[in-house]
Formats: C-alpha cells, structure tokens, sequence
C-alpha cells in the first residue's frame, strides 16, 4: 500500500504530543511542552476582540496586514536599529514553525546543503529532508554547548547553500555570545549560505547575556533572515503569529513559499499583535524578569535532589544532568518520573539525529510559580522515598 512521503511517513508521534498525554492520563504535571499557563495581556486579546467583531474577517493580504508590518519593523528599530521596509522586507506567517518550514523551503533546493545546530528544534530536519535538502549536523558539545569555529569550518563550506542558527537555544537556553556570533559570520561570509536566524526567544534573555543579532553584523543584511514569535513574546502561543524580515530578495523569495503553506493569518490576530508590539512591550520585558525569577527556583529546587542543572541563559527551558540519578536513558527515566513521581519531563535525545547524549533531560518554567514550586514538591517526595527504601 502507498505510504506516502517517506520523511512524514516515517515520523512518529512527537515527544511533546507523548509526552503531554502521559501527563493528562497520570495526573502529572507538564513540565514538559513548553507553552505558559497564563494568557498574555488582556489588551491585545481585547485589540483582537474588536477586529473580529467589527472585521472585515475575509483574506487579509498574503504578506499580512500593513498595520503589523509596520509594527514588526517598528519594533526592529527600536530594539536593535535594524531598518525594514513593511512593504517589501516584512512577511506575517501563521506562527514561526510556518515561518521556518516558508523559509527552508524557499532558501533551499533540492540536493542543496543546510547546515543545522545540534541540539536543535525538531521541525528543521523533516522539513529540509521533505525539499530534498542534504542535511548536515554541527553537534554541540555539553555541558558548555559552544559554537566552536573548528566545528563551524567543518560543518560550512562552500556546498552550503544555508545554515539555521536558533539563539536563544530551545532546548538548552543557550544565548550565543558575541565571539560565537561573529565567527559564524565570518565564515558564512566565505560561501554562497545564507542564514535562517530562529530567533523566537529573542527577549527572553537572562542576567545581562543578549548579543546582537547576526544579521546586524557587517555584511550580514544581505544574507540573513530573521524569525520571530508574537506568542513567545506575550504569552500567548495558540495564536501562532510569527514574521520573517530581512532583505527584500530573501523574504520574497520565502514568501512565495508562503503563500502555498497557509497564505494568510487571522486578521484579527494580526492587529492584536501590532497592538502589542506598539503598546505592550513593558509585559515581554517584566516577562523576562519572571521567567529568569523562575529559573532560579526551579534550579535551586531539583540541585538539591541530585539534578545537575546546566547554565540556562535564556528561552523557557533549563536543561539538567541526571547521572547522578539513574543509570537510565533519558527517555525512559522520562517516561518512568511521570508515571512514579507525577512530572512530566523531556529527554534531551529527541533533539538529535545521531549520537544522542542519554543523559540529560530538559524542564519547562514558563509556569506559575505555585505549579513549581507543586513539582519540585512531588520530586522531593518521589527521590525521598527512592533514597529510603534503597
């Protein structure tokens, strides 16, 4: 029988999905999938509201509504000084998942190379392998998970058609710095890449680590692209509004992808954002405070238990060591803790292709502080008890 796409076809069920219903039919708590469990600020939910009322509520254009794009760049300005044309260097997409796939899909051909940072988000490969890109891995190396120019020049070379760079890191919480930055573009510089710069996360940044944006560096405009998240910024992921920006030729080129992907996004969604990004920018700022707040206490909670937690420098997600724990791979003492201890965790594994650490598991904090503080709690209750009757 036909079994499709064999990239999609031989896809199982992410560990989000598995691991999220693990949590609902064991009672846990999912500090696993990594969505905040309070909305962002009523006044774009009500700046939405209204659009969805008052409309029109039929195909906003391709590239989105004029009001967000001047936003996006507005933001970009003020932020980083980086200067877009709404018109032609902004393009709205139905979340960044869409915006990386329209991108890849648009930046790079078949037979073509792309390069990708290990650990990395799990869209990137299926996508790259389903155009019939050829796919090439840099694999960080823990606990300090650099980018280094030795593992850089052997990954990039002149077949390298582009390079995804994801900063701050969804897994790890690494913020690259900018050394690492900088030797990354030196050398893109020397090939014929370009570079999909996943910056999602790129406000949620701790204890003073931002760097500048890749494309901000000299050179750089004509080669990068830029990816952002209106959920990760205020709260609110099922939304799914992300952009892309970036040279005129670059974004036009993925928004033809774009425009058979999804086309368009929620008109209403897209004036709530441009509300927020014009009027709420104090919510993400004061949000990164939380968060880091956050970080700290679910840190401080499993070091006592055993965990050894790595260095968490942005995004929602603290990744930590449990050799001390078990002997176990990480997926299965995953699999084990939520069903034992009723907390639901992700193995690091998944986020690699070959020569998956087995050691190493990552926590989300993008949750109350009470619902912590409750995981941490039933931790203690759970090693408390395995230390007793060992």
């Amino acid at each position: 029988m036909p079994q499709g796409n064999p990239v999609f076809a031989g896809q199982g069920t992410t560990i989000f999905t598995v691991m999220s219903a693990l949590a609902v039919e064991h009672g846990a708590i999912n500090l696993g999938q990594g969505f905040p469990d309070e909305d962002g600020p009523l006044s774009l939910r009500e700046a939405a509201s209204r659009a969805l009322i008052e409309g029109p509520n039929q195909y906003p254009p391709m590239k989105g509504r004029i009001e967000l794009r001047r936003a996006i760049a507005g933001h970009a300005e003020r932020f980083y000084d980086l200067a877009f044309d709404p018109e032609s260097e902004v393009l709205v997409t139905s979340g960044a998942t869409e915006a990386l796939t329209a991108s890849i899909m648009g930046l790079v051909g078949p037979g073509e190379e792309i390069v990708l940072i290990e650990p990395s988000y799990d869209s990137y490969r299926p996508i790259a392998e389903a155009v019939g890109a050829v796919v090439r891995s840099m694999k960080l190396v823990e606990p300090d998970f650099r980018l280094s120019e030795e593992a850089l020049r052997a990954a990039i070379n002149e077949k390298t058609r582009a390079v995804v760079i994801n900063t701050p890191l969804n897994p790890i919480g690494r913020v690259f710095d900018k050394e690492e930055i900088a030797t990354l573009a030196r050398l893109v510089k020397a090939t014929p890449a370009v570079v999909i710069c996943d910056e999602v996360y790129e406000h949620l940044v701790f204890d003073g680590n931002a760097s500048p944006p890749l494309i901000s560096l000299p050179g750089m405009r004509e080669r990068c692209v830029r990816i952002g998240s209106a959920g990760k910024m205020f709260s609110l992921t099922g939304w799914k509004v992300g952009w892309v920006t970036g040279p005129k030729p670059l974004v036009e080129t993925v928004a033809k992808a774009h425009q058979f992907i999804t086309f368009t996004t929620a008109p209403a969604l897209q004036l709530g954002v441009a509300y927020g990004l014009e009027h709420e920018m104090t919510f993400t700022l004061g949000l990164t405070r939380e968060l880091q707040a956050k970080r700290d206490l679910l840190r401080d909670g499993i070091a006592r238990l055993g965990f050894k937690p790595l260095a968490c420098e942005g995004t929602y997600f603290l990744t930590a060591d449990i050799s001390a724990l078990t002997n176990e791979p990480d997926r299965i003492f995953c699999e084990r803790l939520v069903r034992q201890a009723g907390v639901a965790l992700i193995p690091l594994s998944v986020f690699y292709k070959d020569n998956q650490p087995q050691n190493l598991v990552r926590f989300a904090f993008c949750k109350k502080r009470k619902v912590i503080a409750e995981a941490i709690a039933r931790l203690e209750k759970h090693f408390g008890i395995k230390k007793a009757s060992s």
